[in-house]
């Protein structure tokens, strides 16, 4: 067990790390693009930070967080999401003080008890963007037009972007007297954690994942059709920003999402290329979190997109990742004066920019060569003393076996 990587988690190595690099770095451009700055938060925080921003009721808080308590006594929690950090971090360095909106994006693991399955890891890593400091309908289209203009660089096309409002505390009122009204005669048939949701927050039994509860629900009362005014205007709103942007949606009234601080608007981007774990990213406005964790009244608006279904998704696609640049040269050194001579050389190349290796394990010539060949190094740099006398290098190139001399000082040019 000591060996094997603990159960939910993965190891990326080096054969495929260039596709995390790859979708990372397009990533930061489009959201750089898009006028969002990256943040940093750390990996761990004060669990009331969650309990009271994601919401005491929910599966995260109640079944899938990672809480323990450190050397001072203190109740710690692994992050299972990116946002309520970075309302924390908005609010403790007073960035509400200049001028708004703020836009963040991060990159970041997170960390869920979940039970480990294809899409689903205990440890995953997570896209994020927020704006915070506007409740205009702008800031919302805004950032859902960034998650599909990302999904679409990606190469993925067969993925629908599913919408709902999910009202505000004056209209969520009326909805969670029709819902509780609704499940009162099936009471006794919801599961444990649900029946506790009925007085907590009803709406939360939406989203549980039971089977049972999920047939209970089937005919309830809909939150869309309860939205108060302001919630229409802004739904509306949304849907008019979306259309004159181009950006296809379905309304869905069923999206609430896991976590309780959304308010109004709520999307997903779902496709079935993966699985039963078809929702790639997901996000909403919550207008109330901020003031909920102790900071002013202010608004917000994000989402977040796991990595490892965005690779997946990728790879079900075929979606064309560039590989790695392959080592340029490869240096063969031929006895010991050979070798530190190389080294100099090997470090010039580099300076230089240029993708250059040698056999730090000081194999036979045949072994460099064969080393050389496994790595994929487009050219060998054959020197011995005499191209050291002579102030020439051997230059090979591999996949058609022709040879030539170089001048040293000559090399750099001629390999770039």
């Amino acid at each position: 067990m000591l060996t094997n990587a603990p159960k939910g988690t993965k190891d990326t190595l080096p054969a495929n790390i260039y596709k995390w690099h790859y979708v990372e770095s397009k990533f930061a451009e489009i959201c750089k693009k898009f006028g969002f700055n990256e943040i940093r938060t750390p990996i761990f925080e004060h669990t009331e930070l969650f309990t009271r921003g994601v919401g005491d009721t929910t599966d995260i808080v109640q079944k899938e967080m990672y809480t323990f308590k450190d050397l001072g006594d203190r109740s710690i929690t692994l992050k299972p999401e990116g946002t309520s950090p970075s309302a924390r971090a908005f609010i403790e360095h007073k960035q509400y003080a200049e001028i708004q909106p703020t836009k963040y994006y991060y990159v970041t693991p997170c960390f869920r008890y979940e039970k480990p399955q294809s899409g689903r890891l205990r440890q995953f890593h997570q896209f994020g963007i927020e704006i915070f400091g506007t409740g205009n309908m702008m800031a919302d289209s805004e950032v859902i037009c960034l998650a599909n203009d990302f999904l679409q660089e990606m190469g993925i096309d067969n993925i629908e972007l599913r919408i709902n409002s999910v009202g505000c505390p004056t209209c969520r009122k009326k909805h969670r007297e029709a819902l509780k009204q609704f499940l009162e005669p099936k009471y006794d048939a919801l599961c444990d954690t649900c029946k506790v949701r009925y007085d907590k927050n009803p709406m939360r039994i939406l989203d549980c994942k039971s089977p049972v509860c999920q047939e209970l629900v089937q005919g309830a009362p809909l939150m869309i059709d309860y939205l108060c005014d302001d919630c229409k205007e802004s739904f509306e709103q949304l849907k008019q920003n979306l259309d004159s942007m181009g950006i296809s949606y379905v309304i869905d009234p069923k999206i609430v999402r896991g976590l309780d601080y959304y308010t109004k608007t709520a999307f997903e981007f779902v496709t079935s290329s993966i699985g039963a774990q078809g929702t790639v990213c997901g996000g909403g406005r919550y207008d109330h979190l901020i003031e909920e964790i102790g900071g002013p009244p202010i608004p917000g608006v994000g989402f977040g997109l796991g990595i490892e279904r965005l690779l997946m998704l990728m790879e079900a696609n075929n979606s064309e990742i560039p590989t790695p640049e392959p080592i340029k040269a490869f240096i063969v050194f031929i006895g010991e004066e050979a070798k530190f001579f190389s080294q100099k050389l090997l470090r010039d190349l580099r300076k230089a920019g240029i993708k250059a290796e040698m056999d730090i394990h000081a194999r036979n010539v045949k072994g460099q060569f064969k080393y050389a060949d496994r790595l994929g190094a487009e050219y060998t740099i054959v020197i011995g003393e005499n191209e050291i006398s002579e102030g020439s290098v051997s230059m090979k190139e591999m996949a058609t076996s022709t040879q030539k001399k170089v001048k040293i000082d000559d090399l750099i040019l001629e390999l770039k």
